[in-house]
């Protein structure tokens, strides 16, 4: 009797820590999201997608939604292979500037038509619950694609029965142990 309550508080302790939902505090303010801008210096093209970024941080409605966080590349060679891998994690070629990141769509190059579809997807990208920044997980080395994801996802749960298992077979072979 004693061996099966020590086997159900191990059971116990190694499923509590799959039980816990912590739920976010609902309280709490929304962070900025980050709009990225990998631009070349002397690009006219940049200039005007930074002049336009200059006024849209004045628009009261836009200003609460995003930072822009500025990334030169022409002569910077750390920021233009970050360019690349963002792309490359993208599923496209970065073959110019400027190129504007917001979560997990892009831009090339820079137009006044683009205006309202850029403005959409700050707008967006603020609101989605499941908001992704893949600059940021590029260079934290954390933003895995969704491919990449499926494939180390399908991989925990077989981790999980095996360490399951491993420990329910010790504690078998501990605990029905003639002394």
């Amino acid at each position: 009797m004693k061996k099966l309550k020590v086997l159900l508080v191990l059971a116990l302790v190694l499923f509590i820590p799959f039980m816990v939902n912590v739920q976010a505090d609902e309280t709490k303010e929304k962070d900025k999201i980050n709009v990225y801008l990998f631009r070349g210096e002397g690009c006219p093209h940049c200039a005007e997608a930074e002049e336009w970024f200059d006024t849209l941080k004045d628009d009261e409605e836009y200003s609460k939604y995003y930072t822009l966080v500025d990334y030169e590349v022409w002569y910077d060679e750390d920021n233009a292979k970050l360019m690349d891998k963002v792309a490359e994690k993208l599923g496209t070629e970065a073959n110019g500037v400027p190129f504007l990141v917001i979560g997990d769509k892009y831009y090339s190059g820079f137009a006044e038509s683009m205006v309202d579809q850029i403005k959409t997807s700050i707008k967006e990208a603020y609101e989605n619950e499941e908001y992704v920044d893949v600059v940021k997980g590029v260079k934290e080395g954390t933003y895995k694609t969704k491919t990449e994801e499926k494939q180390s996802s399908a991989l925990v749960p077989i981790i999980i029965v095996s360490i399951i298992a491993v420990v329910t077979v010790v504690a078998l072979i501990f605990f029905t142990k003639e002394k």
